[in-house]
């Protein structure tokens, strides 16, 4: 058995795309060597700036020897078969073989191929994956026609078993296949002569080169937070960073260096994002005061001061960011000590959210009346919850977020506390953005709740009213995201919302807006307006719609709300529009259920029941169907009901007739029917008060012991008895055992 080793060395590959370059390369060889005959033991990929390396274990030294046969066409078939079959194997008529196959002739292939040596098929493997390498942007230098992320310099590509080492022959556009590498660009830029893995793996070391980035990232990690812990201060940790700064250096020496005085006053977020995006520096935080007060810079070679000169430079540079950031905070504060938010809210103003959505300010403001309509539910004072949605975007006018965009919602809340507006306002700013991600975490004051909830559902809303859904893999806007943050917060914080209400509510708000800027007739914006009042009311649209129609027809406005009118057409698209957004939660709640383990099954009989806009009803209902279904008696009750429905839709399609009219226990005849009839009688005692409290686990209860009568009414009992009096008494009994169940989730829907 032989090991191979591989190496592609050029110039530096950028930090983001070295991870997944060296699983395309594994993947690439791998798979080119076992569909070529050769088996391996095991591969690993490495990366660092300058290489991508790989080694494959156990390789055989040729591939085996095959044999195949293939069926073609018959031997009377048409010459533009035979021809296609020959030009399919590769052979010609004079190889084939005529068999009988019991139902003619019929012409036969016999393929063999013998085995090839492992270095003709790795030079293959390899010069095919490099020329057909899947990065993101490549680019061809030279006079050649290879394309590389980077010019590429050098391949190193030997096979090594108990015998040696040879180098397998190879060529590709000018570079020739060796067992040379490089080390450290500048601490040991020789070439290095290897003849294995381990050897390739010690000499780099030795020339200043880790070659595992886990490696380097547990390098700079430990030695940054032991230089921070020695003068009592404490790593911020950032495992996106670490990775990009492995990916950055060949051998990473940490340096620890001092913010001036004049910086450390700036919020620890502004400090923190302005060393990370443009210096790629990790934050050192005191714990005593919780400022940034120093930082940590991984250089790529050590030097005879121990990293000074580099350090000061570093410190030159920073300064200069750190200038720039504290200007635009000073400028910032002084616009809100000046103006409040004001000044920045007229801004938005001129800010396009979207063409057909409007601006960013009056988006702000649909914002704002939605977050008061969900404040009473959710425990917020409505004003308050206002004042924080007209505010909450109101730092996207500032020159820090200009800046630096993805300190959004943290800036606002520093602005909102300099403005002297409350915690709960303040907090809102910060945290209606939120959960932007599945790690995320989930507002919880109320203030923020309300005004989260409502950014998220205007954003739903509005893009589903202009039609700009997410299709297939495609969603632009973050809409899934954004319908999966509603779903998390309602059920982190275990609200009881009505969706569909605000739905339509704020489906109606987007045509007032769209109305105004089309410049409709006044009374349909009026009529648009009292029927959003109307949803406001008693939350229906259709019902709103009427009656809003009804009274502006006794006012005599009744050509406003003629049909082919604006309202009009307002009217039929609402309630598809509405519908339509909530099978889109729904979707995304099966999705997020499912990660919480459960079933998809569950979910669906729990969805088809009245109120499957509450999602907290629809997931506590899931969890006890889940729960009862998981019981033995669950799990054989729905065998019962799916026999129960089979035996009805029977009798119900040959009779003609719906078997719904409430059996009578005086025509039971046997023991355990009449057992059943009790049964039912103490089930649907429970069940109704249970679904009426939504105590859906005692009336899962419930329902699961009728499992016990159900099984021995059927094991004694004939339904379809010649006694038709009888017949028809039993199928109406089963159409109650049918309608009971059901009142608890539509069971129709259970697998199995």
């Amino acid at each position: 058995m032989a090991d191979l080793l591989i190496e592609l060395f050029s110039e530096e590959i950028p930090a983001r795309m070295q991870g997944r370059a060296g699983e395309d390369l594994k993947k690439l060889v791998t798979d080119g060597l076992v569909e070529a005959g050769l088996s391996y033991s095991g591969a690993a990929a490495f990366t660092t700036p300058r290489r991508l390396a790989l080694t494959v274990e156990g390789l055989p030294a040729m591939s085996p020897d095959t044999r195949e046969e293939r069926k073609g066409p018959r031997t009377d078939a048409p010459d533009k078969a035979l021809e296609g079959f020959l030009r399919a194997t590769g052979l010609t008529k004079d190889m084939l073989e005529a068999r009988d196959s019991g139902k003619g002739q019929v012409w036969f292939a016999v393929i063999e191929r013998r085995g090839r040596p492992a270095a003709e098929i790795v030079a293959e493997v390899l010069e095919s994956a490099v020329r057909n390498f899947p990065w993101a942007k490549s680019m061809r230098w030279g006079a050649g026609s290879l394309r590389w992320v980077r010019p590429l310099h050098a391949i190193l590509c030997i096979l090594t078993d108990e015998h040696g080492s040879e180098v397998v022959p190879l060529e590709i556009d000018g570079l020739t296949a060796g067992a040379t590498t490089r080390g450290h660009r500048f601490m040991a830029p020789d070439e290095i002569k290897v003849l294995s893995f381990e050897d390739y793996a010690h000499k780099l070391k030795a020339a200043y080169v880790m070659l595992d980035p886990a490696e380097r990232a547990e390098v700079i990690r430990h030695d940054a937070s032991q230089k921070a812990f020695a003068l009592g201060f404490e790593l911020v940790d950032d495992a996106g960073l670490l990775a990009e700064v492995a990916g950055l250096v060949e051998w990473p020496v940490v340096l620890l260096g001092d913010i001036a005085d004049a910086f450390i006053g700036l919020p620890p977020e502004v400090l923190q994002t302005s060393m990370k995006e443009h210096q790629k520096f990790f934050s050192v935080r005191n714990p005593a005061t919780g400022r940034i007060e120093k930082f940590v810079t991984v250089a790529n070679r050590e030097t005879a001061d121990d990293g000074a000169t580099i350090l000061a430079g570093n410190q030159k540079v920073l300064a200069a960011r750190l200038s720039d950031a504290k200007f635009f905070w000073e400028n910032d504060l002084r616009t809100v000590a000046r103006e409040g938010m004001d000044a920045w809210l007229d801004k938005l103003e001129h800010v396009t959210f979207h063409a057909k959505l409007g601006s960013q300010k009056a988006r702000m403001s649909r914002i704002a009346r939605l977050a008061a309509k969900i404040a009473p539910l959710v425990g917020a004072e409505p004003g308050e919850a206002r004042q924080a949605a007209q505010v909450a975007k109101a730092d996207l006018a500032s020159e820090m977020v200009y800046e630096f965009p993805e300190l959004q919602g943290i800036m606002g809340r520093y602005y909102a506390k300099s403005a002297s507006l409350s915690d709960a306002i303040a907090d809102a700013c910060r945290d209606h953005w939120k959960p932007l991600g599945q790690s995320d975490d989930v507002p919880s004051a109320p203030v923020s709740v309300a005004v989260a909830l409502a950014e998220k559902l205007d954003t739903l809303t509005g893009f589903w009213v202009i039609d700009e859904k997410p299709t297939g893999s495609k969603d632009p806007y973050a809409l899934r995201r954004a319908a999966l943050g509603v779903i998390r917060i309602v059920l982190a914080n275990g609200l009881r919302l009505k969706l569909d209400h605000f739905v339509d509510a704020q489906i109606i708000e987007h045509h007032i807006a769209r109305a105004r800027r089309k410049e409709v007739d006044d009374a349909e914006i009026e009529a648009l307006e009292a029927a959003l009042e109307e949803i406001a009311d008693h939350g229906v649209f259709g019902a709103a719609l009427d009656a809003v129609r009804e009274a502006f027809h006794k006012a005599d406005k009744a050509q406003a709300v003629a049909q082919g009118t604006y309202l009009a057409r307002i009217g039929k698209a609402v309630p598809d529009l509405s519908d339509d957004l909530l099978a889109f939660f729904h979707d995304r709640l099966k999705v997020h259920l499912k990660g919480e383990g459960i079933r998809h099954d569950v979910i669906d009989a729990c969805l088809n029941m009245p109120g499957n806009d509450d999602l907290t009803l629809l997931v506590t209902r899931a969890e006890a169907l889940q729960a009862a279904l998981e019981t033995d008696d669950g799990a054989n009750l729905i065998q019962g009901f799916k026999r129960v429905g089979n035996i009805l839709a029977q009798a119900e399609a040959a009779d003609g007739v719906e078997y719904s009219y409430g059996p009578d226990a005086k025509f039971a005849e046997d023991e355990t029917e009449r057992a059943l009839f009790a049964a039912l009688d103490a089930a649907e005692a429970k069940i109704g008060p249970a679904m009426i409290s939504e105590d859906f686990a005692a009336a899962m209860g419930a329902m699961a012991s009728l499992r016990g009568p159900i099984d021995a009414f059927f094991d004694t009992v004939q339904v379809n008895t010649d006694n038709q009096v009888v017949r028809r008494n039993r199928l109406n009994l089963l159409a109650r055992i049918r309608d009971i169940c059901l009142r608890v989730a539509d069971l129709t829907r259970i697998e199995g």
